[in-house]
């Protein structure tokens, strides 16, 4: 079976640089309410068995878009265990700001995921956010097991590159090795044995969207 991962849209947060978080949040941009129908019309034709979405509006609104433009009709089910990370106290800041304020903690959670320690920062740690994103992925393998089996999930920059890391079997200090995930991104991750390991079938993939991605687009 196979889990189609997507990043959701841009925010207004995401232009600005700024960490929204688990519990953080900010408009999708006009901009990208066009690239969500994009995505779904992309997508269009695709049989899933179910569409999931992070609890936050910017995940929620972007899984329901892309529905809405695939004219799949399914309801998006609403998965805490692909929230964004908690960030703690860096929530709302800017980077520039939480890199002056937090320079150890923002370089580790970037290049060093084996050596971030979030508890000054009141966060969630990379071990915990993986082991609710392989939960999440396992029940599915369970739920949905026949080999044309796909579902959709919506999800978060940093969550997914840790959460598909650790899918992949990465270790942690390597989890980031494929780089960040770009907003309306397409991730499939495909599994033939029942969720015990997946592999990679299409990765950031952004084609669709036809226009050359700025920098923002990948914070």
């Amino acid at each position: 079976m196979q889990i189609y991962f997507v990043r959701h849209g841009k925010t207004e947060w995401n232009l600005a640089s700024r960490f929204q978080g688990g519990h953080g949040d900010s408009p999708l941009l006009p901009q990208s309410k066009k690239d969500i129908q994009k995505l779904g019309k992309y997508l269009r034709g695709t049989k899933f068995r179910g569409i999931f979405a992070s609890p936050l509006d910017r995940a929620f609104n972007t899984a329901q878009g892309i529905d809405d433009a695939m004219n799949a009709n399914l309801p998006v089910t609403i998965d805490e265990r692909l929230r964004e990370f908690n960030l703690g106290d860096m929530e709302g800041m800017k980077f520039a700001d939480a890199e002056k304020k937090y320079p150890k903690q923002m370089d580790n959670f970037w290049h060093h995921p084996d050596q971030y320690d979030p508890t000054e920062l009141h966060g969630e740690d990379y071990p915990h956010v993986i082991a609710r994103g392989k939960s999440f992925a396992e029940e599915m393998a369970k739920r949905f097991p026949n080999d044309d089996d796909k579902v959709l999930a919506v999800s978060h920059g940093a969550a997914l590159s840790a959460i598909m890391g650790g899918l992949l079997g990465y270790p942690l200090k390597d989890i980031r090795k494929n780089g960040g995930l770009s907003n309306t991104s397409l991730t499939i991750l495909e599994t033939q044995d029942g969720g015990k390991t997946f592999k990679p079938v299409v990765w950031n993939e952004t084609s669709y969207l036809g226009r050359k991605l700025s920098k923002t687009d990948s914070l």
